[in-house]
């Protein structure tokens, strides 16, 4: 299994109390869905925090009490100082439901969604649809595609229990399993590791993989390839080439590994995402310089397996 991910779940604390006007000032009680009202959710005007609003729906069977209560997620009452979790450009394709799932469809504008805000409208469909009696779990489905985690991997079921909310702060949060690799005994191949690492989620991935590099590694056997002190001065990814500015600390040479296993720990690791095909490394901002005097870093890297230990 490659990607950086794989595993992941998500941790998301919503604050419930001291919404904002026209939104009740204390936390809504569950509604009991014998009665017909329940809890529709929608998004702060700051994006930071799901607002539930009670609505006592009319329709009785299933699939109508679907299309309703998804009418109302979609449109925020006038009165409510609060805005829709899905963006405008998302257009809403409609559902069906197999045993206790409800897969949702949407057009491909949903996969151009902030994290931060997928994340929320993520929670507040689930939280708001599986009041529903008989959907224990929604499935988001983008353009008749599953929707997909940001290394790749379809999201899956989800369930409300899938999000804590509690009267924290916001705070999104993935349990990702990365594929890293460090130096070995000789200091010349690369050993893999895989290392679980809980994060928030305005982090990037990529951004995580050198931080876990610097960090070093956390089983036996494996060596360090970055220096401790080293700094990522900036990092961003374009057209698939990962951008990263060190300081001049990644210059330090005195780690005992040889001069292209620090490089292709960085290119290696950050490869395994499908998100990265090229490394551009830069010190001090400027590319136009020689790695320990033998590697010039004037042009993008790609993964290769000539130091990974065992690779075919």
């Amino acid at each position: 299994m490659s990607g950086a991910g794989i595993k992941k779940i998500l941790f998301l604390s919503v604050i419930l109390s001291g919404l904002l006007a026209g939104c009740s000032q204390k936390e809504m009680p569950r509604p009991t869905p014998e009665e017909g009202k329940y809890l529709i959710y929608y998004l702060n005007t700051a994006t930071t925090k799901l607002v539930p609003r009670e609505y006592e729906a009319e329709a009785t069977d299933k699939e109508a009490l679907v299309d309703e209560l998804m009418e109302q997620f979609l449109h925020v009452p006038k009165e409510l100082d609060c805005q829709a979790a899905l963006i405008d450009k998302v257009a809403y394709q409609g559902s069906r439901q197999e045993e206790q799932v409800l897969y949702l469809y949407f057009d491909v504008n949903y996969t151009g969604m902030k994290p931060e805000r997928e994340i929320l409208c993520r929670a507040a469909l689930t939280r708001t649809l599986t009041q529903i009696p008989g959907v224990d779990y929604i499935n988001i489905y983008c353009g008749d595609q599953p929707l997909m985690d940001r290394q790749g991997n379809p999201v899956g079921m989800l369930a409300s229990t899938d999000f804590i909310m509690n009267t924290s702060n916001v705070n999104a949060y993935e349990k990702t399993e990365l594929t890293l690799y460090f130096a070995d005994e000789t200091g010349n191949k690369l050993l893999e590791e895989k290392r679980e690492v809980v994060h928030n989620i305005n982090t990037s991935l990529e951004q995580l993989v050198v931080e876990q590099l610097i960090a070093g590694p956390g089983q036996e056997g494996r060596h360090p390839t970055l220096p401790s002190d080293c700094k990522i001065l900036s990092l961003s990814v374009t057209d698939n080439v990962c951008y990263i500015n060190f300081d001049s600390a990644f210059l330090n040479t005195s780690l005992p590994v040889s001069e292209y296993v620090p490089i292709y720990s960085i290119v290696d690791s950050l490869s395994e995402m499908t998100t990265v095909t090229k490394v551009q490394i830069m010190v001090n901002g400027s590319q136009n310089v020689m790695f320990r005097d033998v590697i010039s870093l004037n042009t993008p890297f790609e993964k290769s397996q000539d130091y990974i230990e065992g690779a075919q």
